[in-house]
């Protein structure tokens, strides 16, 4: 009952028992849809997202080498300033040809300044790969984009283990982790690490990664230096000489190979009947599992992937390339297709709808609509319509995009990402339906959109003469379509861009200057605050007239605002606004609409305009409800007056009550320094405004924060500390006890903006911090009349 193992080349033809190998870019659209994965690569800042992305296009033979980001010679950071800074900035789509699967593979920033990308990505893919830096575990920002993934239903999704090669890497932490982050409550170790293939390089500590364990196909993967690989099945006996050949008998993996097959197969069987019958049918002896053969675990895995029953966490580095082929691998058998999460309206063959998910602008080849296609099959020279604007399209080419390279194609059929040219009104998050014949009833068929995340920070745009005034607009108008994110308005006669950060403003002014050629200058950066309600407002049917054609129309609205209340959550499509209906139910954002002819999508439209301004301060209005009470409209109508209607009758409330709070947005940090100056950190943050939420030891902050009962030790499997042997000894540097501490506060991000300078004189250069969106908070009187004076409000 031994399988003899084999060992094979990975870039050479497997045997006759395992599915050839095709490799290479899709450089015709896949016509399959069960073959087709549109999978997003997520992660915080500096977990490896685009060298593993670099990985699988070197593994996949799209390129001969893998680049670097550290030189700038990666495929999908391609942007100068990506390069410059070695961050991705925007989002980058290439799809990838592995064995019978295309991959959509769309590279995501990391850095929260730039999370209009993800959230855009997210809308479109059906699954994800969320990346984790095995010696940070979950970050601030891995917590953001997991989030993102959820608001979209993009519930199938692997976790990537990365940079165990690093001192201090730590499987097993980076796993409990995730759990005490609350990502997930069941997450189930696919694969095990090998940091060597020699015993005593634990016992010394040596960081590495040279090998895995695949827990499912019961195989070793060895990599060499150089990069290759062999693939080993592993005896169904750890006693066989077979094993002996393969492992030195004392390696500490060996005793750990049969708890973690065990552990896989009944967390697995908690949700397969069959699965489960085959396991009650073994001899009691807990080698029996590993009779049970692959392609019995991964179709129910797959089935609990889809379902999100399960999360399989895998590992490796993608800097080494450890690990990348399985990823591959997984992602192909485990990720839903785009058959697996179509809607009840979505055909193969049934009538052409997209999604507009990205617009980006190139010097050569004009605006770059993306889009996915959602029903039937987009043929170049196709006429669309716009169901959000109610403008028809004419499309001119149609693209497969590797990064910056493209293919020109003649079909994107179901299920696929591509790029169309020549739309020249189409904005992000817009549905586009066929345009031929289809105009009245495309008005019902809008999808949802792409939520925009609310500005933090603003600054004043200074043209430097009068003739550049237009210019500078024009290209201002022109990089919102491309960033919806970065929104602009005039106060006083100045124009202010409002964004996500103080990089995505450096960002900003860097592309104003070198795409669009805008000669300007920025005024001092400042964050964007918002005003609040105090009280209850309400008001009976008031009456707003406009003319059309010549008649007189008058449209009656009653509305009823007041401040959320405690436990009320506000809409990120509004604002941080709730809007309700008649009947009190909530409304979606009115581009959102599936009907954007509704007199509540119109209602809803005039109320978000309404909101954007305050008539006391000028500032946009957050933590506001907003509930129609009544509407009334003559028959014969357009339904669009309500907008106006429901627009003017709010500002009038809004104008003869009191100006409200005001809101400033705060901070989360996360800082790590020495113990030493801890203290001093301290001090800063609370006369900065700030508050402390906890303190932790950085050798133990990852590895402890779920404490016991955060998991269910009978089902989950957490690997033991010996499988990452130089996470036991992290805690010694050279030598020197490490002695640094983590810090996680929350404060105003106007008192931060400088944070980075400040941290490098306290800490001595050796304090590192992240920060992320906690939010806005009310202020107090006397930081409401400071507020008030800096906006010339006073």
């Amino acid at each position: 009952m031994i399988h003899s193992f084999y060992a094979l080349r990975c870039n050479r033809v497997a045997s006759r028992r395992l599915v050839s190998i095709a490799r290479g870019f899709a450089s015709e659209p896949h016509d399959e849809p069960s073959g087709i994965r549109n999978m997003a690569l997520v992660a915080h800042i500096d977990s490896g997202k685009t060298t593993l992305t670099e990985s699988i296009l070197h593994k996949s033979s799209y390129i001969s080498s893998p680049g670097s980001v550290d030189t700038g010679s990666t495929i999908t950071d391609f942007l100068p300033a990506e390069r410059e800074r070695g961050i991705t900035i925007q989002s980058a789509s290439v799809p990838v040809k592995w064995k019978h699967w295309t991959f959509n593979l769309i590279d995501t920033p990391g850095h929260a300044d730039f999370g209009m990308e993800v959230e855009s990505a997210s809308r479109v893919v059906d699954g994800a790969i969320v990346l984790i830096d095995s010696v940070e575990g979950v970050e601030a920002q891995t917590k953001a984009v997991w989030g993102q993934l959820s608001r979209y239903n993009a519930t199938s999704r692997l976790v990537f283990m990365n940079k165990l090669d690093r001192p201090g890497a730590s499987f097993r932490a980076s796993l409990i982790s995730l759990i005490a982050h609350g990502l997930h409550s069941n997450p189930l170790a696919v694969t095990l690490p090998i940091a060597s293939m020699k015993p005593d390089d634990y016992a010394r500590a040596e960081p590495g990664i040279v090998g895995l364990i695949d827990l499912v196909k019961w195989q070793l993967w060895e990599w060499a230096v150089d990069g290759e690989c062999r693939v080993h099945s592993l005896p169904l006996s750890l006693d066989s000489v077979d094993l002996a050949r393969l492992l030195p008998k004392e390696h500490p993996v060996i005793p750990h190979l049969i708890p973690a097959r065990v552990a896989l197969l009944e967390n697995l069987a908690m949700f397969s009947e069959e699965l489960m019958d085959k396991l009650l049918a073994l001899p009691s002896e807990p080698s029996s599992y590993l009779q049970i053969q692959p392609q019995d675990i991964i179709p129910p895995l797959r089935r609990a992937t889809l379902r999100n029953q399960v999360l399989p966490v895998l590992c490796g580095s993608a800097s080494k390339g450890v690990g990348t082929e399985l990823v591959m691998d997984y992602v192909g058998e485990l990720l839903a297709s785009p058959l697996d999460v179509r809607i009840e309206d979505e055909d193969v063959d049934g009538p052409l709808r997209l999604l507009a998910w990205k617009v980006a602008w190139d010097q050569r080849k004009g605006w770059m609509t993306f889009v996915r296609v959602y029903s039937g099959r987009l043929r170049n020279q196709s006429v669309l319509f716009n169901v959000n604007t109610g403008q028809k399209e004419k499309v001119s080419k149609l693209l497969l995009l590797y990064a910056s390279e493209a293919q020109e194609v003649d079909y994107l059929p179901y299920g696929s990402v591509g790029v169309l040219l020549g739309l020249r009104f189409t904005r992000t998050g817009d549905t586009l339906v066929s345009g031929r014949g289809q105009g009245k009833i495309a008005t019902t068929q809008s999808m949802r959109g792409v939520v925009l995340p609310p500005s933090v920070m603003s600054v004043s745009v200074m043209p430097n003469s009068h003739s550049d005034l237009e210019p500078v607009q024009e290209a201002i108008q022109a990089l919102i379509r491309t960033d919806p994110s970065v929104r602009m308005d005039v106060q006083d006669g100045q124009i202010l861009i409002h964004a996500l950060g103080a990089l995505h403003l450096e960002i900003i002014e860097g592309r104003l200057r070198e795409e669009w050629r805008a000669d300007f200058e920025f005024g001092r950066r400042q964050v964007s605050y918002r005003e609040s309600v105090d009280s209850n407002m309400s008001s009976g049917l008031q009456e707003w007239s406009t003319e059309v054609s010549g008649k007189v129309v008058t449209a009656r609205v009653s509305l009823s605002i007041s401040p959320l209340a405690a436990g009320e959550q506000g809409d990120p499509a509004f604002e941080g606004n709730l809007v309700l209906d008649n009947k009190g139910n909530p409304l979606i954002a009115p581009d959102a609409s599936p009907n954007q002819l509704h007199p509540l999508t119109n209602l809803a439209r005039g109320i978000s305009s309404a909101l954007s301004s305050s008539p006391h301060t000028l500032l946009p209005y957050s933590h506001v409800k907003v509930q129609i009470m009544a509407f009334n409209l003559p028959r014969d109508a357009p339904s669009s007056i309500l907008a106006g209607a429901s627009s003017a009758i709010m500002r009038n409330i809004l104008k003869r009550a009191r100006m409200g709070p005001i809101l400033e947005p705060y901070i989360k940090l996360r800082i790590s320094v020495h113990e030493d100056t801890i203290g001093k950190v301290v001090k800063d943050i609370m006369d900065s405004g700030g508050e402390v939420l906890d303190l932790a030891s950085d050798t133990t902050a990852v590895g402890n924060e779920g404490g016991a009962g955060r998991w269910n030790a009978d089902t989950t499997y957490i690997p033991p500390v010996e499988l990452s042997p130089s996470s036991a000894s992290s805690a010694l540097i050279a030598g020197i006890p490490r002695s640094k501490l983590t810090v996680h506060a929350v404060a105003p991000l106007s008192q931060m903006l400088d944070y980075s300078t400040r941290l490098r004189a306290l800490s001595a250069g050796h304090g590192t911090f992240n920060m992320t969106n906690a939010g806005f908070r009310e202020v107090s009187e006397s930081r409401k009349s400071a507020i008030l004076r800096e906006l010339g409000r006073a």
